[in-house]
């Protein structure tokens, strides 16, 4: 992987993407296998291309456990990654414009500066039931 980009992943289990602000594909590069469950990627095009109209089949799809995608718009954190056993797999600092897909085992932050966030997340929200804090 390059500095870029990192998988952090513990005994062959995937359970953080971190794209960093830098990465810049020539080319449309998806970062999660086809199989995920959440599909982030890079759609590259050229100038004066277009994307052709078109909408969404409403297929029902069965997913089992939920990935989120934050985006750091400004300032400066830390996400901790943890495995299915709540045991600490990596501490990585992120910033502004860096992206981190969590799709496994726990996560947790800490708010270095004032930072903003955009979090993308499969819904519907459950609440208090989306969660187990350890």
């Amino acid at each position: 992987m390059s500095d870029d980009l990192e998988i952090i992943q513990s005994d062959g289990m995937i359970f953080c993407y971190i794209v960093r602000r830098n990465f810049r594909p020539s080319h449309t590069t998806f970062i999660t296998p086809p199989e995920a469950r959440q599909q982030v990627g890079f759609i590259v095009y050229p100038a004066d291309s277009t994307i052709t109209r078109h909408s969404h089949k409403a297929l029902e799809r069965h997913l089992i456990g939920m990935s989120e995608v934050l985006v750091v718009r400004t300032g400066h954190c830390q996400i901790e990654v943890y495995d299915d056993g709540h045991q600490l797999v990596a501490v990585r600092d992120l910033y502004e414009n860096d992206v981190v897909l969590m799709v496994g085992g726990g996560h947790g932050f800490k708010i270095i500066e004032d930072t903003v966030l955009l979090e993308i997340k499969q819904g519907p929200y459950l609440g208090v039931n989306d969660k187990e804090v350890f």
